[in-house]
């Protein structure tokens, strides 16, 4: 048995299928209906609960390919049931040994379409879940004291330690390996603040050279490596967290800003250089999560199915310094600039598809072009 304690006060009982631990963090809805590996493995989660609205979880297993990390950095995930019998090709092991050897919460029947409604009217909240705690009020001591995902910056528990250079293509699952990556025209720096596998196989299959760096990076020396020709653009990464907090790298970001450096942003990356020119973010009531929102290109009128996820979004304010490229049709925010007198652009959404359509996969060439041609 398990038990889940909502701030709002709601006390739900659950069956554990994952580590048997007690765990605090933020409760989201994900209507992807596919992907769960995915979705587990994105850095992106980190400090949250995902609540599975695809009713059946685990039924094709798990396997290393679609690791989109090297860990699970979510707190847990909630479904209605869990698929103990997985069955596919591709499987190397099932959901329930994976999540116990990450130490991610596994929580099923649970009325996965009550909680979703829930977070839908009130927002997302924070919540605990316990295998071994059922007490209403010890569960809602340790949720009090805990603290809340935005006061904890989690970029720091999810970016790399080191540098490296990615060099693989995006993968073919038919032919079980990696696509040879083609020979690269430009060279970025891709700055990991949670950054996606498959983010960093698209941009190598784009024609990139790709470096990543940790999130403590030093915008001095990469400007001074542009100047010697060494790189030719910045890749600002998907992260956890609330982008306010994240001080250091705002600092960082404004060097490259005014050193008119090419920069690409995704997600957490698209956030960060809206703050970095002077315009905040603000938290959505219960954030984009799935792999079915639509957007639209105001670019050329193009309505793309895309992945998302993010619980913060950029200003309208951010139109007095660049124009809006992508708008979501669910409830018409910002989902892609250009920024006006700077070649710097980004998406909220996620063009690499993974889970998700990849009706968007495109960007990722656009961002070859504007640094052939800066």
């Amino acid at each position: 048995m398990a038990w889940i304690y909502l701030e709002n006060g709601t006390l739900l009982e659950a069956k554990s299928f994952g580590a048997d631990i007690t765990a605090v963090g933020e409760i989201v809805f994900n209507t992807s209906m596919s992907g769960y590996q995915e979705i587990i493995s994105d850095p992106s989660y980190a400090g949250q609960f995902v609540t599975f609205t695809m009713p059946e979880i685990g039924n094709v297993g798990v396997n290393d390919q679609d690791m989109e990390s090297a860990g699970a950095f979510a707190k847990g995930i909630i479904v209605r049931q869990y698929q103990k019998r997985y069955s596919s090709f591709r499987a190397e092991a099932s959901l329930v040994a994976f999540l116990k050897e990450q130490g991610v919460m596994g929580l099923c029947d649970v009325d996965t379409r009550f909680l979703t409604k829930m977070i839908r009217k009130e927002g997302s909240m924070m919540m605990i879940a316990s295998a071994t705690i059922s007490d209403r009020e010890t569960l809602a001591r340790m949720l009090d004291e805990a603290p809340r995902i935005e006061e904890i910056n989690y970029i720091q528990e999810v970016s790399t330690k080191s540098a490296y250079v990615h060099q693989y293509g995006v993968y073919d699952p038919v032919q079980f390996c990696y696509n040879e990556a083609p020979q690269p025209k430009a060279k970025i720096v891709a700055i990991d603040f949670g950054i996606k596998r498959n983010i960093l196989n698209e941009l190598t299959q784009s024609g990139l050279h790709v470096e990543v760096l940790p999130n403590d990076f030093d915008a001095d020396t990469l400007i001074q490596r542009k100047s010697a020709g060494e790189i030719d653009g910045v890749f600002l990464s998907n992260g956890p967290g609330d982008p306010l907090v994240l001080t250091k790298e705002h600092e960082q970001i404004r060097k490259l800003i005014a050193a008119k450096m090419p920069i690409f942003g995704i997600c957490l990356g698209h956030q960060l250089l809206s703050i970095s020119h002077g315009h905040d973010t603000y938290k959505l009531k219960f954030g984009h999560h799935g792999g079915n929102h639509p957007v639209k290109n105001l670019v050329n009128g193009v309505v793309e199915i895309t992945a998302q996820n993010h619980n913060y979004n950029v200003p309208d304010s951010i139109m007095e310094i660049a124009d809006v490229t992508h708008v979501n049709l669910f409830d018409n925010t910002i989902e892609g600039l250009r920024y006006k007198d700077s070649p710097i652009f980004s998406v909220q959404h996620h063009p690499e598809s993974s889970p998700g359509p990849k009706e968007s996969r495109y960007i990722f060439s656009e961002f070859l072009s504007l640094l052939q041609t800066n």
